[in-house]
């Protein structure tokens, strides 16, 4: 197990690397530059080519790109040191920093919610199959799945403002100084986040479940007359939930990207946002570090993922 996970760990730095190449010279590519940017906030004609070139060399931007990567990378590998805004100056992981509270609390509660509507579902769904409550769980079901995440958040602000006079905050409450008001928040935007989530999670799970119920060992269960209750928790649900889980894992790097919406739309400050605000800016050395770091999160996530089947299946081990 510890040579798999140091094997993993290394598979790590590659995938990284490769990341960072593909980031660093797509942003690149977008239309408009952060010279014309600033030049436009300022009020002064892009046409003059002083006050470009004195900027792109401030700003590190008059050398080729790759030499900008090249010194990206090394301040990286040598300081740890992810570069600082063009606009603010600041250290870009003081920014991440400040900002990754927020998405981790939304996405964990959108994962939580997720996962405590698919499970009862699909599993209710498999052990009453093809009843009227089977019928109304695969709606449903269907139902998040097809409902894109940014209407639905967008819906809920809107008739939330017109029937119940509600609207989203505009400041952020701090979890530590008022849990409440910070997770009421919150529950809203993870709701709406977790709903795509728990719609594929629920067929999944209604599926697998079928599939398992259907072994002889689970017909052997019965016969020995246990309940119900054991039989599907203890016997049934542990075996179904291995593809389950693979296929969360596949699923929570889109629950990372949803947050960048969600963010915007309930005007939470978090990695979405700043993401966005720096894509518009042309802030290269956010949008870089943004991206690596939420690379480095979802390959440590499928690492969990796939830890967690040894867990779960006794017969799976890793070397």
């Amino acid at each position: 197990m510890r040579a798999y996970i140091t094997r993993r760990l290394l598979l790590i730095i590659p995938t990284i690397f490769l990341a960072s190449l593909i980031v660093f010279f797509i942003i690149r590519l977008i239309p408009g530059s952060v010279i014309d940017l600033m030049l436009a906030q300022h009020d002064v004609s892009a046409s003059l080519e002083q006050d470009k070139a004195m900027i792109e060399k401030a700003l590190g931007l008059d050398v080729p790109i790759h030499i900008q990567y090249g010194r990206w990378m090394g301040n990286i590998i040598l300081h740890g040191d992810l570069g600082k805004s063009l606009w603010s100056n600041t250290p870009v992981v003081d920014d991440i920093i400040a900002k990754v509270p927020v998405t981790f609390e939304l996405g964990l509660m959108a994962l939580i919610i997720a996962l405590l509507i698919a499970f009862p579902i699909g599993i209710y769904s498999a052990i009453r199959q093809d009843t009227f409550g089977d019928y109304v769980g695969r709606s449903f079901a269907i139902l998040c799945v097809a409902v894109p995440g940014f209407w639905l958040g967008t819906m809920v602000i809107i008739y939330g403002a017109i029937w119940f006079g509600w609207s989203p905050p505009i400041q952020l409450i701090p979890f530590v100084k008022s849990p409440v008001e910070n997770l009421k928040q919150f529950v809203i935007p993870a709701i709406v986040l977790g709903m795509a989530l728990s719609g594929v999670t629920m067929r999944m799970t209604r599926t697998m479940m079928l599939e398992v119920l259907r072994q002889d060992y689970i017909r052997t269960a019965w016969s020995k007359g246990l309940r119900e209750r054991v039989v599907v928790i203890r016997h049934a649900l542990k075996n179904a939930l291995i593809p389950v889980v693979t296929l969360i894992g596949l699923q929570l790097p889109i629950l990372v990207g949803g947050t960048v919406i969600i963010e915007q739309i309930f005007a939470l400050p978090g990695m979405g946002r700043l993401i966005v605000n720096a894509t518009f800016e042309r802030d290269y050395p956010i949008i870089t570090g943004t991206m690596i770091f939420f690379a480095t999160v979802v390959l440590l996530i499928n690492l969990f993922v796939d830890l967690t089947y040894a867990w779960l299946d006794p017969r799976v081990h890793y070397k």
